[in-house]
């Protein structure tokens, strides 16, 4: 993730993408676009596991098994998934670096604290 890191502050730096900095509020009109910009790909996600979800249905619709048609929507979506994850992962990137965050280190802190939760739900699969 470090290189991941380092690599996308290069890249954004490169493409003048980097979050920009010039006033307060510049900065805070940059983090807030790039913000809407996360949350537009996140939604983009969904509207992939939307098609793989429609698509499934249509194959169990046409005969086939569920199980296997899950898989073959899955398959099918894999490649415009990929890309809507790498959009989501270049926004929160640019801003855990702006912010000097080491988002390896903030991930496993973070599922270290999951782990050791005393409220954890039952059943529920956790991040």
């Amino acid at each position: 993730m470090k290189k991941l890191q380092e690599f996308s502050k290069h890249y954004q730096e490169d493409m003048n993408w980097q979050v920009k900095q010039d006033s307060y509020d510049m900065t805070k009109s940059s983090l807030l676009n790039n913000y809407m910009m996360l949350t537009t790909e996140v939604a983009e996600v969904a509207e992939e596991f939307r098609t793989a979800f429609n698509q499934t249905n249509t194959y169990i619709n046409e005969g086939m098994d569920e199980d296997e048609a899950f898989e073959k929507a899955k398959e099918e979506i894999k490649e415009d998934l990929g890309r809507e994850f790498a959009d989501c992962l270049a926004y929160i990137t640019k801003m855990a670096n702006y912010f000097e965050i080491d988002l390896e280190d903030s991930f496993y802190s973070k599922m270290e604290e999951v782990k050791n939760r005393k409220n954890k739900d039952v059943g529920i699969v956790q991040k």
